[in-house]
């Protein structure tokens, strides 16, 4: 059964999910280490639980959850997998990235683009693509529909929803999504989110000001 650990990284306060299960494969999502103790703090938690990481997925590629794509990639050699409409969103951060005060940003080079037909999988762990746009426009969450959990990025938080003043972001377009796809889960599914503590489909539905049911 697959687990979930997370971190926080960097300024922003973004949410790093490691997954593995009990053959020790492992995913990296959303790395936000961008410091070296960061870093060293994602590279010892791998080491100490003895995992082998097979795959590097952004749900978005946002600054704060990109920084450590390229430190991942080197240090694991593994492949990056982003949404198939988040390729510009990726590339667009070299230029903006120094006016935030990371002038040590490295790019990334994404190794397969994901469209919502694909899954992914490692160890004995299936992870579904879920295409869920208005954050940003290529923005994918990872469905597991064993132990019931979303990895989801910046979509829906424990009573709120991601920004859509960025570019290429849309509030009606955000709300569409979480309707259509998140609240089709059931209501004891967790929503692990890109910042903030995790919640559930159940009590964002019945209580979430910005996205509740009418």
């Amino acid at each position: 059964m697959v687990e979930i650990k997370s971190f926080t990284f960097n300024p922003f306060m973004e949410n790093t999910y490691v997954l593995f299960d009990e053959l020790k494969e492992a995913v990296i999502i959303d790395p936000g280490c961008y410091e070296p103790e960061e870093q060293e703090m994602l590279t010892d938690f791998i080491a100490e639980q003895n995992l082998q990481p097979k795959a590097l997925l952004n749900t978005h590629c946002h600054l704060d959850h990109v920084l450590g794509n390229a430190f991942v990639q080197k240090t694991y050699g593994i492949p990056l997998l982003i949404g198939d409409k988040e390729l510009e969103t990726l590339n667009a951060v070299e230029a903006y990235a120094p006016s935030y005060g990371f002038q040590q940003y490295q790019t990334s080079t994404p190794d397969q683009l994901l469209s919502e037909s694909d899954k992914i999988q490692f160890g004995n762990t299936t992870l579904y693509n879920v295409f869920v746009p208005g954050h940003a426009p290529g923005h994918i969450a990872f469905y597991d529909a064993t132990k019931q959990f979303i990895i989801g990025g910046d979509v829906l938080f424990e009573g709120s929803i991601g920004r859509t003043d960025l570019p290429g972001g849309d509030l009606n377009t955000l709300i569409t999504s979480i309707h259509s796809k998140f609240f089709t889960f059931p209501d004891e599914t967790v929503v692990y989110s890109g910042h903030g503590m995790p919640t559930t489909i159940g009590r964002e539905k019945s209580s979430n000001p910005f996205c509740g049911i009418k």
